[in-house]
């Protein structure tokens, strides 16, 4: 009787193993179909029409372009012995380019960045914009923004493609001029 119950789990077993091996060939077989198989092209792309009328054109500012306003930035800080950090938006407030200058504070790259960004976004100086904050304090509270002096636009044909910001200066008159120098740069 023991022996026959051992020949019966043997063959439960047995059919247990041949069971998985079965399954897992199968599935191996898919994997290597699906591996060895060319990926179909997609039929359901949209196309632009032929006039380009659902597409736009924008410019922006090139890493060499931001980087030279960059550095223009911070070389104007070290003239007057202020540490600094500088970072350049590009026109959708993406930064390209963040210098931070030898002795800048941990706070300064960050508020660098808002205030190029909220330059770029408004298309005005953020000594300006930080003057409309009496009218619509609101604005303060939008994302990503910093209402201080420091921030400058640089534009092409009258519209903005990047913003440069510093911070770090003791004031943000300081600031501005120095990101202003970082435009200026620019037209050199």
């Amino acid at each position: 009787m023991q022996n026959r119950k051992l020949t019966v789990q043997n063959k439960k077993l047995a059919l247990s193993v041949t069971a998985l091996a079965i399954g897992a060939a199968g599935t191996f077989g898919v994997v290597s179909a699906n591996a060895a198989a060319p990926a179909a092209p997609a039929t359901s792309a949209v196309k632009a029409d032929a006039g380009d009328r659902n597409l736009t054109t924008s410019t922006h500012l090139t890493v060499a372009a931001a980087t030279k306003a960059a550095q223009a930035a911070l070389d104007a800080a070290a003239k007057e012995h202020q540490k600094v950090s500088v970072a350049v938006v590009d026109r959708n407030g993406n930064t390209l380019v963040t210098l931070r200058g030898d002795g800048a504070g941990p706070q300064s790259p960050e508020s660098a960045e808002r205030k190029a960004y909220t330059a770029v976004s408004w298309n005005a100086p953020t000594s300006d914009l930080a003057k409309r904050l009496a009218q619509t304090p609101g604005l303060k509270d939008i994302p990503g923004t910093l209402f201080l002096a420091g921030g400058a636009p640089v534009q092409a044909k009258g519209a903005p493609v990047a913003g440069v910001g510093v911070a770090g200066a003791p004031s943000g008159d300081l600031d501005e001029k120095f990101a202003q120098a970082g435009v200026a740069a620019l037209t050199k």
